[in-house]
């Protein structure tokens, strides 16, 4: 491509020369891809409105507290005490996301994520149903502030305000849990003026985000985008458009009837610019991948309505490789893909493994700092622990107490022998552990301590035990 040629490399799409923002009126796509997103989106919609809510054995299914450090994964409860697990699962986020990022592109972005579903799905939508089409929009845009104007844009206004407000209600549940926004709901917000203020700024946010900043969320904020030039090569499918095809010898033509363009050296590209007033980023796919495309596939149904009234084959753009192009290679399953589903698999197999272990109430002994030990009457040795138990469950554990099992000894709890630990829960205080000097082997060893419910062992623990040195 001539140097001329790549002045669109020089700005993002939604820049104009004057550095001033270009505003985006994007055709209303149609056609078969548009059809199976939005049946995507309603699903994916229904799954993100919905997943706060909902409850598998009393845990709330997502849920990221992260001022009371709990999260919930698909269920599953996660503690501080479980942060090694957590970071394992968003390291495998990331390695799937770059292993269909390496294969298939944005695929993610185009089909699945929460901001292109929001802002072309809900947001788009009503705008299309207020304003009109692409060509209603603009004109709407550069007439004066008259009463059809000032109407539409208060409507369009007040709808995403209060749709803004919505999503900033989910957005709340899953940080703080369903349960606590649904009971500040009913005490009122006006009894919760931090979580109100909360609200208030999240809803801000969005509707900034879906009324103005839009497209430039994908092009400026996210960092997936950047990642894509790094990730993506030759081998990797994407929304392309067939320039061999499309440009031929002579490049691209305006459409005449009857007109032998094969024969004339065009190729099938008839230049009639509904790619690119279909693309919700502005952009032109015939300069190739570019950093705003999220592969939302828009411009592969315009394309292939557009062939079709011309009576030229489909496809012109589609899913494609750049190789698939140039060379007419088919996918392969390159080393680099091999590479990246066999790191997948051996994290997904070691998570599996670390919660399979993982116990539903964790325990921890430690030794009280600045103690050694005391020596009691009948040559007993006692020293003294610190012990917290966590209950990572919706139910209480009953009937707590502590039994030492490595060792002939007592374990003696301060102020009570057993207790329960609460659901979802925190149980902490101090415990004596005495042993017969002559069962200690060394100045320090380690000893085992059993927790029970009851008379079931729920949790085993290790903790550090300090005795008399002996000389012997």
């Amino acid at each position: 491509m001539a140097q001329g040629q790549e002045n669109f490399r020089d700005s993002i799409g939604t820049i104009n020369e004057e550095g001033k923002r270009a505003w985006v009126f994007p055709k209303k796509p149609s056609g078969k891809f548009y059809t199976y997103r939005k049946y995507v989106s309603y699903v994916l919609l229904i799954f993100l409105l919905a997943a706060p809510f909902v409850k598998i054995n009393g845990n709330q299914f997502l849920m990221f507290n992260v001022l009371e450090r709990r999260f919930n994964i698909f269920g599953f409860p996660f503690w501080p005490q479980d942060f090694h697990l957590f970071v394992i699962s968003m390291i495998i986020g990331v390695i799937f996301i770059a292993l269909f990022t390496v294969a298939f592109g944005r695929i993610f972005c185009g089909w699945m994520c929460p901001q292109t579903i929001f802002m072309e799905m809900v947001f788009r939508r009503i705008e299309y149903w207020i304003d009109g089409d692409r060509g209603a929009q603009i004109k709407l845009d550069r007439q004066p502030w008259n009463a059809e104007k000032i109407k539409k844009r208060t409507l369009k206004g007040l709808i995403f305000f209060i749709i803004s407000f919505l999503i900033a209600n989910v957005f709340l549940a899953y940080l703080i849990g369903s349960d606590k926004l649904m009971s500040y709901i009913i005490d009122g917000p006006f009894k919760h003026w931090s979580t109100l203020i909360s609200l208030l700024i999240f809803t801000a946010v969005f509707y900034f985000v879906f009324a103005w900043f839009r497209e430039q969320v994908c092009i400026i904020a996210c960092p997936y985008g950047r990642m894509q030039g790094v990730l993506l090569d030759n081998k990797s499918i994407v929304v392309a458009y067939d320039h061999k095809r499309g440009e031929a010898e002579k490049g691209r033509k305006k459409w005449r009837k009857n007109e032998d363009r094969e024969a004339l050296g065009h190729g099938d590209c008839i230049d009639c610019f509904q790619c690119v007033n279909v693309c919700p980023t502005g952009i032109d796919i015939r300069n190739g991948t570019q950093l705003e495309c999220v592969n939302c596939t828009a411009c592969i149904d315009e394309c292939d309505t557009i062939m079709e009234k011309v009576n030229l084959p489909k496809g012109l753009i589609r899913y494609a490789s750049e190789d698939e192009i140039t060379k007419k290679e088919k996918f392969k399953f390159s080393p680099r893909l091999k590479g990246y589903t066999a790191v997948l698999f051996i994290l997904i197999g070691v998570l599996a493994g670390m919660l399979f272990l993982r116990n539903d109430l964790e325990a921890n002994i430690l030794r009280l700092p600045g103690q050694l030990y005391e020596h009691k009457e009948g040559d007993i040795i006692s020293n003294v622990y610190t012990y917290k138990l966590m209950n990572k469950t919706t139910e209480a554990v009953p009937d707590v107490n502590f039994r030492l099992l490595s060792h002939e000894g007592i374990v003696k709890v301060v102020r009570t022998k057993n207790f329960v630990v609460p659901a979802q829960d925190l149980a902490e205080g101090t415990l004596f552990i005495e042993i017969d000097n002559a069962a200690v082997k060394s100045d320090k060893e380690k000893v085992k301590v059993g927790v029970y419910s009851g008379d079931k062992l729920i949790e085993t623990t290790l903790c550090a035990f300090m005795a008399p040195r002996s000389y012997k």
